[in-house]
């Protein structure tokens, strides 16, 4: 500093100088004002704003060369107009970054970027030296993707996009990757304009994720497929291609919109699906491969790119509600029919079993119904039992044709699964390939009706037991066949409906009046037998006498038997 620049100047210049500054500044405190540098002493500068006071400025806060030299205009931030020595107290580093904030928020309104340096590593991110306003500078806007090394950034002038601005807590925020994005957006629209869909292009494969692939097309990157990659089933697209692979793609469509580009490996070759239906016609036998098993069935591969389904139920004749993954695996190589071919759909049923003979068709010749089989306990149900027999053919025994005289569940808890057990073939249903087995169809039923038993005939019964709800019975030549007499079948009068009128060993004359085909159970009532005889009187002394009432036609007919 020069010792000409120490001279205070006169007081008329200063008036004069000041005069023309306080017409436009604002005194009020928080503003920036003029001031006029009027001396310099050590390291502190006196600049006069037009107050009663001077105001002593840190001659650290003058660092631009220049700008403290003695008749200098300087702008001025004027914090408090007096402080409690009655002097002035002022800023100029506050008036500067004042400035900057007025300066930023005009490029924040405009959206225009702004030059700035990082200058240093804050949790969470960094600080931006904007020009004398430090802004914040998030980990996540640094760049389009992760950086490692931030130290080649630092201290580097570059711009930045201003995200938000809070002006009375002195905070910004900065982005560098808005900054990025714009320019990446500008260079990819040029690109996107140079593409056409349907042409050919050369790419690197520069990402692999679970859904497709990236390819770098020279600047811009396509996204392909797993779909788009092979005419053939992928589960990944790690089985075709690597990061770093030179690949031919095809360029399939472009959005105008959003500017993604979808490729294509398999848009190269011919759709395979075109020639099915010729390639493929029903009740063809072919060899293919087990690509995928799922819970319905197994996919098999005929070639690249045409794939069949055998649905579970065409995979066994005789295995049924059986997972395919006990049937089939995964890679094998197989025989298979085709069923039905939908190119429209690019479906194609396919057929194991059918490839195989089907044992049913000759079952029911070597065991027609009536013969005994020999068998397996395989399963247990709550409705019976499941038999295997030859060529892994099961029937099954319902819980009414295991025992004569127990009942369905009594007699099921006495069979464990893998007992040995025979068994009576009573029905054989080839097209629903069901087999219907009786155990107790291998003994006689005791309680079973007579020979020559029939429906509507009389017969003499002993009282073999006495239930509330009626009376059981056997008949027959050895009595050894059982019926049952319900309550209401006691008697045409309600008043003897009563099962304890009658003793074991009692002897009583009733009707049948049905048989059960199924299990050979006979039913009786001795009210039927009551109302027949009353009828079988009527038609036989009813025409004698016409003027006769009932009571007269029963007392001729009982005085008839009396003398007969």
């Amino acid at each position: 500093m020069s010792t000409a620049q120490t001279q205070n100047p006169t007081t008329d210049d200063f008036a004069s100088m000041l005069e023309a500054s306080l017409e436009t500044r604002s005194m009020s405190e928080g503003s920036v004002i003029l001031g006029l540098i009027t001396a310099i002493e050590k390291d502190m500068v006196i600049v006069d704003v037009g107050l009663k006071t001077e105001g002593r400025i840190p001659m650290r806060e003058f660092y631009t060369p220049g700008d403290e030299d003695i008749g200098d205009e300087v702008e001025i931030y004027l914090e408090r107009i007096e402080n409690a020595l009655g002097d002035a107290v002022l800023s100029r580093d506050k008036a500067r970054r004042e400035k900057s904030w007025i300066n930023l928020e005009k490029v924040f309104e405009a959206k225009e970027p702004v030059p700035g340096a990082i200058v240093g590593r804050v949790k969470g991110g960094f600080t931006v030296d904007l020009g004398g306003v430090s802004a914040f500078l998030p980990g996540s806007q640094v760049d389009i993707r992760p950086v490692r090394d931030v130290g080649p950034l630092m201290d580097q002038e570059q711009p930045f996009m201003i995200l938000k601005m809070d002006r009375p807590r002195g905070n910004i925020v900065v982005s560098r990757r808005a900054i990025l994005e714009e320019s990446r957006a500008e260079q990819r629209a040029e690109l996107v304009g140079q593409l056409a869909e349907g042409e050919e292009r050369e790419g690197i494969v520069k990402n692999i994720t679970d859904y497709g692939a990236f390819v770098d097309l020279g600047g811009i990157d396509g996204l392909l497929h797993v779909t788009d990659m092979s005419w053939r089933r992928i589960s990944h697209p790690s089985q075709v291609l690597t990061v770093g692979d030179t690949i031919k793609v095809k360029v399939v469509r472009i959005n105008p919109e959003t500017q993604r580009i979808s490729l294509g490996i398999k848009q190269l070759s011919e759709d395979p699906w075109m020639a099915a239906v010729a390639n493929y016609p029903v009740g063809t036998r072919l060899t293919g491969i087990v690509t995928n098993i799922a819970d319905y069935g197994a996919f098999i591969e005929l070639e690249e790119g045409v794939e069949g389904l055998v649905h579970v139920s065409e995979m066994s004749w005789t295995k049924k509600n059986i997972h395919p993954g006990k049937i089939v695996s995964t890679s094998q190589e197989i025989e298979v029919m085709v069923l039905e071919v939908d190119s429209d759909k690019r479906r194609i049923s396919l057929g194991i079993k059918q490839t195989q003979a089907n044992p049913w068709d000759s079952f029911s010749d070597r065991f027609p119904v009536g013969s005994t089989i020999k068998g397996e306990v395989r399963s247990i149900t709550e409705f019976g039992l499941f038999i295997n027999m030859d060529d892994e053919i099961d029937g099954m025994v319902h819980l009414s044709d295991i025992s004569w005289d127990k009942s369905g569940e009594e007699a099921l808890g006495e069979y464990s699964k893998g007992d040995m057990v025979e068994a009576k073939i009573l029905e054989v249903d080839v097209e629903k390939e069901r087999i219907s087995l009786g155990i107790k169809q291998l003994t006689k039923d005791t309680g079973a009706a007579p020979v020559g038993a029939a429906k509507g005939k009389t017969v003499t019964c002993v009282v073999t037991q006495i239930t509330s709800g009626g009376i059981e019975v056997s008949y027959g030549d050895d009595n050894k066949a059982i019926a049952f007499i319900r309550k209401s079948d006691l008697s045409r009068e309600r008043s003897e409906q009563r099962p304890e009128r009658f003793a074991v060993g009692d002897k009583v004359d009733a009707r049948i009046i049905r048989i059960d085909k199924k299990t050979g159970k006979t039913s009786m009532s001795i009210k039927a037998l009551e109302i027949a005889e009353e009828q079988e009187a009527v038609a036989q002394y009813g025409s004698t006498d016409a003027g006769a009432s009932l009571g007269d036609i029963l007392g001729a007919a009982l005085k008839g038997g009396d003398k007969e």
